[in-house]
């Protein structure tokens, strides 16, 4: 998924769950009559971390809740937040993909911008998010670095959902960041391609037919459940589980898988454009 420009609709830090979770573990916080930073101490962060959980400023990992429910006597009152507090890091538009996304058995994607977010190397995530406009603040920009660099646990996942990611040429020779940045994700999109379960297909600008022209979308397929489609522009987002509209997209990217150039000619085409850099 894109989410190149999440604009907007958007999740600021200090309002919504996070502020709300933030405010439940400083009162639990309190009524242990402990100080931040001795309460940093016990967990391992700093007070001023903390203190950014506490303010809704940053999302706690799900290690950190599950301690803190522990040191704090919360009964799994701030455990029971985890999964929400995990999609609160996300703009709103995007909530309900990434939870899909994160049940899926199949992932299939087409993109024209940038390089989908779980294919992005950490300095290519923030320099796309440095290049929004309007600015985003630093607290921002680092939160969603984290939240994007999080939903690549996907990979580590068994059973490993297979995905596909069709891919057009542009977007491999456009140096967000500068030269050093796009040299390190190329060689991060070798990398993950060449995992089992992953195939990262180019679609050469030389291609006179191209049945992407409606612009970019995901597949999403969860074990027992309907084929989704995830559609997103200008942080504006569509989830279209209709199945005959659903079915049409699939057909469409099938198509298109067919048109792009295959894996191996895709590491081949990658590998080159590597070489130039």
């Amino acid at each position: 998924m894109t989410e190149q420009d999440e604009s907007e609709q958007t999740h600021e830090p200090g309002t919504g769950v996070l502020a709300l979770f933030g405010r439940q573990l400083k009162l639990f916080r309190v009524a242990a009559r402990l100080e931040r930073a001795e309460f940093g101490t016990m967990t391992g962060y700093s007070a001023s971390t903390v203190a950014a959980y506490e303010q809704g400023r940053r999302t706690p990992p799900p290690a950190f809740i599950d301690q803190a429910d522990e040191l704090l006597k919360a009964g799994g009152l701030l455990k029971v937040c985890k999964d929400e507090v995990a999609r609160g890091q996300y703009p709103a538009f995007f909530r309900d993909a990434a939870r899909l996304e994160a049940e899926a058995s199949e992932l299939h994607l087409y993109a024209v911008q940038a390089v989908p977010g779980l294919l992005q190397t950490e300095d290519y995530t923030r320099a796309l998010l440095n290049a929004r406009r309007p600015l985003l603040d630093d607290a921002t920009i680092e939160q969603r670095v984290a939240a994007r660099l999080a939903r690549q646990d996907i990979f580590s996942r068994w059973p490993a959902p297979l995905m596909g990611f069709v891919i057009e040429e542009a977007v491999f020779r456009r140096p967000f960041g500068g030269r050093s940045v796009l040299q390190t994700q190329l060689e991060h999109l070798l990398q993950v391609g060449g995992m089992r379960n992953v195939e990262i297909q180019v679609m050469s600008t030389e291609r006179e037919d191209n049945a992407g022209v409606d612009g970019p979308f995901t597949l999403i397929t969860r074990k027992g459940a309907e084929t989704v489609a995830y559609l997103e522009v200008q942080g504006r987002s569509i989830l279209v589980s209709e199945r005959e509209e659903a079915r049409a997209i699939a057909a469409r990217y099938g198509i298109m898988r067919a048109q792009a150039l295959g894996p191996r000619e895709s590491t081949t085409f990658i590998e080159k454009l590597l070489g130039e850099l």
